[in-house]
């Protein structure tokens, strides 16, 4: 069947179902099979992408004695069962070890393996996500999605049935539009099989960031664009497209597909609305004939590039070039969806504009507080008689989170204009200078104690969801349970890590 009576039929198919009541029970994948243009790769941790899916969505690892628990939808075609990632994980960490593919061919997403990038943030294997770092709920029930942090990644260089050289496919992702960065990349789609970077046209792989070192679109981004390795275009050539526009969306679905010497860019709210074009043309000169190699990448480049962030909730792949009309129903279906934020924070609350404390919970360490010394935080005995200098190094003042107003951050009360952040993952104070950076790194969202007492908190890290405030030879870090540095190690980290908050002393 040629490709324009496949989109012809598709175009009928799609509008049969919208006009019948087994429409609301399709998924994403129904919904592509239906336009003859079936899921290859279909993940999510947020819900089944087919109607009859009730196999595993993902599998999380806890630290507390590394065994893991693979997670279902609810029902059939459901969300994804966060209850039991709740009881599983508590009092402990978890990671998300394995995005798994609904679509039965087998290309599941695990720990991305070294490339040939070499970065900053490249130390072996990639990072695995958090498992609590992007909540949300689906039509009011909840679930998690894949928070990425720089030096996080997922990867499947032995997939099955994914296009290859210049054979057609398509591809949507739905992200969080407000979490980006300008590093290279934050990709979701088809890669190098090799870890490597083979050339112009070795990839088609969907990417949102603000990154204008190749293309960029109108504003100052965050764009969707594609990843077709060694540039990111947003239309025809790797300059502007004024067409391509910067994106405001809490809840993104991007989408690119391509064939022969035609491909698309197209997007949307992912919580209302339909979608627009942002591109359909020709191939950039050079990428056409592609040669796509068929490996499946998600949060880094073909070449295991790793300095990007974002967050990803669903996503697919499919064989041949999707309709326009089976995508509008695919958008309809996610609106459906009811994407929609939730709670970042638990435990003791915090009231903003308070004066506070925070008092350390370990055994032997119960007489010190989190204080600083100049720019050090670190842990200092306090008590009533101490001066009154220290009394206020021991006491911060609760703001508003500057990168995400559901979390907080932590004002020096005798430092006013300075907060707590982290930087290669110590804490530090310094002064605000205003960056969207800065922001992020002095942001953290308070969750209940791991130590598994009803008083106490452990704060997190927003941009680090891995990452707690821990205090290690009376040394503050951004800390994660097991990670690679010394002050990550297990012994006593949920005790080290939760915090008993009271009124300031200054």
């Amino acid at each position: 069947m040629s490709s324009r009576l496949s989109s012809r039929h598709a175009r009928m198919v799609a509008i049969g179902l919208v006009a019948s009541a087994s429409f609301a029970a399709a998924g994403p994948c129904d919904l592509y099979a239906s336009g003859d243009t079936p899921c290859v790769a279909a993940h999510s941790t947020t819900r089944a992408l087919y109607s009859a899916y009730k196999g595993s969505l993902y599998q999380v690892e806890r630290a507390s004695d590394s065994t893991t628990l693979d997670i279902a939808p609810l029902s059939a075609g459901g969300v994804a069962n966060a209850a039991a990632q709740d009881t599983f994980c508590e009092n402990t960490t978890c990671l998300i070890t394995i995005i798994y593919d609904q679509s039965g061919q087998g290309n599941h997403l695990t720990q991305a393996p070294p490339g040939g990038f070499d970065g900053p943030e490249s130390n072996g294997y990639d990072n695995l996500a958090g498992a609590i770092g992007a909540p949300v709920t689906l039509n009011g029930q909840k679930a998690y999605g894949v928070f990425v942090s720089p030096g996080t990644g997922y990867r499947n260089n032995d997939a099955s049935a994914t296009a290859t050289g210049d054979e057609a496919e398509g591809m949507y992702a739905v992200l969080d539009g407000t979490h980006y960065n300008s590093a290279c990349c934050f990709d979701y789609g088809n890669a190098e099989t090799s870890s490597t970077d083979t050339g112009d046209a070795h990839m088609e792989a969907i990417y949102f960031g603000d990154s204008t070192v190749w293309g960029y679109g109108a504003g100052n981004g965050p764009w969707v664009m594609a990843d077709l390795e060694n540039g990111l275009f947003s239309g025809e050539s790797a300059t502007s497209n004024t067409a391509d526009p910067s994106i405001t969306y809490r809840f993104l679905t991007a989408m690119v597909k391509g064939e022969s010497n035609e491909w698309a860019i197209r997007g949307g709210n992912a919580a209302s609305g339909s979608l627009s074009t942002y591109y359909s043309g020709v191939r950039p000169s050079g990428y056409n004939p592609m040669k796509k190699e068929g490996a499946i990448i998600l949060g880094i480049g073909g070449d295991n590039s790793n300095g990007a962030q974002g967050t990803f909730y669903e996503g697919v792949m499919t064989s041949g070039y999707p309709s326009d009309s089976v995508e509008a129903s695919v958008q309809a279906n996610i609106v459906a969806a009811k994407y929609a934020i939730t709670s970042l924070t638990s435990g003791p609350s915090l009231t903003v504009g308070k004066s506070i404390s925070l008092q350390a919970t370990t055994s032997g360490y119960t007489d010190r507080y989190i204080a600083h010394d100049g720019t050090t935080v670190d842990t200092q005995v306090v008590s009533s008689s101490s001066s009154t200098t220290l009394k206020q190094q021991a006491s911060w003042t609760v703001r508003t989170g500057l990168a995400n107003s559901a979390c907080f951050s932590f004002e020096s009360v005798d430092t006013p204009g300075s907060y707590i952040r982290h930087y290669n993952f110590a804490l530090l104070l310094n002064a605000s200078d205003g960056t969207k950076q800065f922001y992020e790194d002095a942001t953290f969202c308070p969750q209940s104690g791991l130590d598994g007492e009803s008083t106490t908190n452990s704060i997190r890290s927003w941009s680090y969801p891995t990452r707690y405030f821990r205090h290690y030879e009376n040394v503050l870090y951004a800390a994660s349970n097991g990670g690679v540095q010394t002050f990550d190690a297990t012994a006593s980290f949920t005790d080290d890590v939760s915090w008993l908050i009271s009124t300031g002393f200054a």
